[in-house]
This record gives structure tokens, sequence and C-alpha cells, in this order.
């Protein structure tokens, strides 16, 4: 497990049935890796699941901090159904890996949580920072974490989140080493795409964001940094993740980082034209 089989690396055209081939591989348990370049022109969506009565206070959470929590879908409580962002998902199985959380604590990474649902769970869907990776290598701007088949390196900043009710925490960003000309390309491509973080958030010195050692992520995979580099960093949907560790609700599911929800919808439909 963890790889796809060739039709579906190679299912990028941008169909429906292209995510839907994806989801189908991910619910048979055929995939359970993390899917970055998997239906590349697919909007991807990083997953939190909570019981209705932490569920307001995690909207307002979302909505003081777009950048970080951009916000593609809601459901009702009990409802595991997201028809508005596909045919026929079910986040109870089509996420290729999960995270279950018990006041805080990681208590398991299963890939199916049929058996853990309830009538009273919400899912918020948030947008997913791979959702521009594909308009910025169609920009020329190469990504070595896609290139090497690695999930993106994630942080924790020292940059504060806006608090809300019981929900607070640092943000998590996400960084790619770009050259000097390809992270300016980069910032145009990427600010057109603000409901899926939108452009970065800083470029340069990590110790800016309090970020001590580039090859020790908090989430995700380290990559060099080559001579002549910068380390871009973005706005990172993982950043729920930090807040909810902290608030410590009796259940919270998320996926696992890197291991994403794909929806039938396409990336350039996000797009500020």
């Amino acid at each position: 497990m963890g790889t796809a089989d060739t039709s579906i690396e190679h299912a990028t055209q941008g169909t429906a049935d292209t995510a839907a081939r994806a989801r189908a591989a991910i619910r048979s348990g055929q995939f359970d890796g993390h899917t970055s370049g998997l239906a590349g022109r697919h909007v991807q969506g990083n997953v939190v699941i909570l019981p209705a009565a932490w569920a307001g206070e995690f909207l307002d959470y979302c909505t003081a901090n777009p950048q970080a929590c951009p916000l593609l879908a809601v459901t009702e409580p009990g409802d595991p159904m997201l028809p508005m962002l596909g045919e026929g998902i079910d986040i109870r199985s089509d996420v290729p890996r999960y995270r279950v959380w018990q006041h805080g604590e990681l208590a398991a990474t299963p890939t199916d949580i049929t058996s853990l649902w309830r009538d009273d769970l919400v899912t918020f869907v948030i947008g997913c920072s791979f959702s521009f990776e594909q308009a910025l290598l169609d920009g020329g701007v190469p990504l070595r974490h896609v290139a090497q088949g690695r999930n993106v390196a994630m942080y924790r900043s020292n940059r504060a989140t806006v608090p809300a009710g019981r929900f607070a925490g640092p943000l998590v960003v996400s960084m790619r080493p770009l050259r000097p000309d390809d992270a300016e390309r980069a910032g145009r491509i990427t600010a057109r795409y603000p409901r899926v973080h939108g452009a970065p958030v800083h470029a340069g010195d990590p110790a800016a964001l309090g970020i001590a050692d580039l090859g020790r992520p908090d989430y995700g995979d380290a990559v060099d940094v080559l001579p002549g580099e910068l380390p871009v960093f973005w706005a990172c949907g993982v950043t729920p993740q930090a807040a909810l560790a902290a608030a410590r609700p009796e259940l919270c599911i998320t996926h696992a980082p890197g291991a994403m929800l794909i929806t039938d919808w396409l990336n350039h439909q996000l797009a500020d034209h």
C-alpha cells in the first residue's frame, strides 16, 4: 500500500472520472499514501471532523484565519456525504489515511472511519496547497518534493493564529525551495488562489518564522535547499491540527498530513482571474 497503480498515477487530465477513480482506489484500500500529484488537476482538501458541540467554534476559527483555513465545505451534523464536492464522496472512506484524536492525543491512524461515525459529527473541508501546485508546474516552477515523490515539508511557525473560542495555536507553513526568479513567479501565480492559501507568507530566512532546522519538518518530508535557492513558505491547512491538539476535544478526526480528500472540482475553478 501507499503507492498508486499506473492508471491512477497517470490519471491527471482533469475529468470527473479521474477523481472518482482515485477515490475508488482509496476506498478499496489500494492506495493509502500522500496525494500530492495524484489526480493533479483536481482540488484536494484538508479534513477536520468534530462533534457538533465543537463545530461552531471551529467554524469561527476558520473564518478568523482564512489564509490558513480557507473553507471549501461544511456538512450538516451526522451527514458523511459531500455532494457539493463530488459525486458519491463519503468522508468515512474516501481519505487515504485518517488521524483519530481523543482529548488531544493521537489514538489511531485508520484508512476507514465508518465504525467511528456518529450522528453528531460535522465535516470541514479546507483548501490545500496541492491545488496550486499544478498551476506552479504549468507555469514552469519546479517543485522538488513532487519530483522526488515526497510529501511537502511543513513547520510550526512562531506566528500565532487569531483565536476563536477554545481554538488557538501557531500558523503552520509549507515550504518549497525555489530559485529567486521562480519564487517571484510562484508568488504571482499562487496569489490568484486565495481559497487554497494564496500568496506566500514569507521567503528567505526560516529563523524569521522561528524555524531552526529546515531538515527537521514538524510534518511531511524534508527536501534539500540548494545553493542559490530560497525557502518559500505558504500558510498550510495543517494549521488547524495544531489548534485542535491544544483545544483537546473529546474526539476529532483529521486527514493524515499529505493524505487529502480528492474532489471533483478542478483547480482552475478556484483561480481569481
